[in-house]
């Protein structure tokens, strides 16, 4: 077992953490951008895990110059989508409720998340969980997205916590970029087709499941 990590609070993303919500949003975005005449694949979907759903659409206009749609128009698509997916079909992530409960006792916790607050509090609310977190915080709300350290400043701010205090839980090196040049230490549970990724050696601890995480923790004192 690696070093322990010593913090005052928890910091998780959501998508990918606590949530099994990335395969819904790969669904929508290959669903919406097909009516563009861009068909994505889920390797496609996997190149912009982590990011705001309109740094997704910017990222494959870009590559794609022929591409014609409303921007906004798609962004916002795209999230009604996975919306309702996440309502029909969210299931948590091994683990994530049990440890969430668990870790609430001990510590403050907050969300900080690319998604919109919408599917935020409709992610939490699926997985009965919207009690647990003292702040949620989404990068759309900030003037940029992961991996820009913004979402993660915020969200220690608002719970009062130095980030350097704080330990952010993430599945994509998009969210370990932000929390890392926010200051704060970082755990990461990759989905099991990405834990060979060179980049996890840059994290504080590499996981294979939430299971692990309260072990990973240094005992809180005082």
């Amino acid at each position: 077992m690696g070093l322990q990590i010593s913090a005052d609070a928890i910091v998780f993303d959501l998508d990918g953490v606590l949530i099994n919500s990335e395969p819904l949003w790969r669904q929508a975005e290959i669903e919406l951008f097909a009516s563009t005449g861009l068909w994505l694949s889920d390797s496609d979907c996997a190149l912009t895990q982590g990011l705001r759903i309109d740094e997704v659409v910017d990222y494959w206009c870009r590559r794609k110059p022929g591409l014609r749609c409303d921007r906004t128009a798609l962004a916002a698509a795209i999230i009604e989508r996975a919306i309702e997916l996440i309502q029909q079909q969210g299931a948590a992530l091994p683990t994530a409720v049990e440890t969430v409960h668990n870790l609430k006792q001990q510590y403050p916790l907050a969300i900080a998340s690319s998604s919109s607050l919408r599917l935020i509090d409709a992610a939490l609310q699926r997985l009965r969980l919207t009690d647990c977190f003292r702040q949620r915080l989404s990068a759309e709300q900030e003037l940029r997205g992961k991996p820009h350290p913004a979402v993660y400043l915020a969200a220690a701010k608002a719970l009062g916590i130095a980030p350097e205090r704080c330990v952010a839980i993430e599945d994509s090196v998009n969210g370990m970029l932000a929390a890392q040049r926010a200051g704060m230490s970082v755990v990461v549970i990759p989905a099991k087709e990405q834990r060979q990724r060179p980049e996890w050696a840059e994290a504080d601890r590499c996981l294979e499941s939430l299971a692990e995480l309260p072990a990973a923790l240094a005992p809180v004192t005082g």
